[in-house]
């Protein structure tokens, strides 16, 4: 979500050319600390966003610790389908020493966006929470368009990420900073996703000065 990242090493993570995080034992106090403590109000809103009812079948992908993905079941039910997939063997191990302590029977994969391990047409909603600006550009049609093949017929996908900083303020948040060197926001993505066949895309603010939502549907 936020820091320096190194690419995948074979021997921890499954085979992606996007960014892998290997420290997950420390992300979850990090992302506390650089977003001034803001983190959970931030993950909710991001599953409100998503509209998520009762039964739906999610999956996030890159999916880190499992915070968001944790939200997810809370909003779907115990009797829902709700996976998550992070190319980093770390950061899977915690998630699921997370969801089996609290008994949320979760299914968390080490798996990349470009290669999901999903059925066709498996989910009602994905959601997708500071990974998008991981992906190398050429990377982002080919995950999105393996999204769009495990989304349902009128399944929605959410995607959280990075804004371009605009003006002093922003730029000087902690998040901004770490990122200064991204060539692209989450404000370069509807027209990407258009493409890899969506429809209905619609971007917008958060809460977050730094965090903007892009939401788009499968067509029925």
């Amino acid at each position: 979500m936020f820091g320096h990242h190194s690419h995948a090493a074979r021997s921890t993570s499954t085979s992606t050319r996007g960014s892998v995080i290997h420290w997950a034992r420390f992300y979850d106090p990090l992302v506390i600390l650089l977003t001034l403590g803001r983190a959970p109000a931030m993950r909710e809103e991001a599953a409100d966003l998503a509209a998520i009812q009762p039964g739906e079948s999610v999956l996030e992908v890159g999916c880190g610790t499992g915070e968001l993905t944790r939200r997810a079941r809370a909003r779907a039910g115990s009797t829902a389908l709700v996976c998550g997939i992070d190319p980093a063997v770390e950061m899977i191990g915690v998630a699921r020493d997370k969801s089996d302590r609290a008994k949320l029977g979760i299914d968390y994969r080490v798996a990349a966006i470009e290669a999901l391990p999903f059925a066709d047409a498996t989910f009602d909603v994905v959601l997708s929470s500071l990974m998008m600006h991981h992906l190398p550009d050429d990377l982002k049609p080919v995950g999105l368009a393996e999204v769009r093949r495990v989304l349902k017929p009128g399944g929605r996908l959410l995607i959280v990420d990075m804004k371009r900083p605009s003006g002093l303020l922003s730029r000087l948040a902690l998040p901004c900073m770490i990122h200064s060197d991204m060539q692209h926001a989450v404000q370069d993505l509807p027209p990407i996703i258009e493409a890899a066949g969506f429809a209905d895309v619609e971007s917008g603010d958060t809460r977050s000065s730094f965090l903007g939502f892009v939401a788009a549907r499968v067509p029925a």
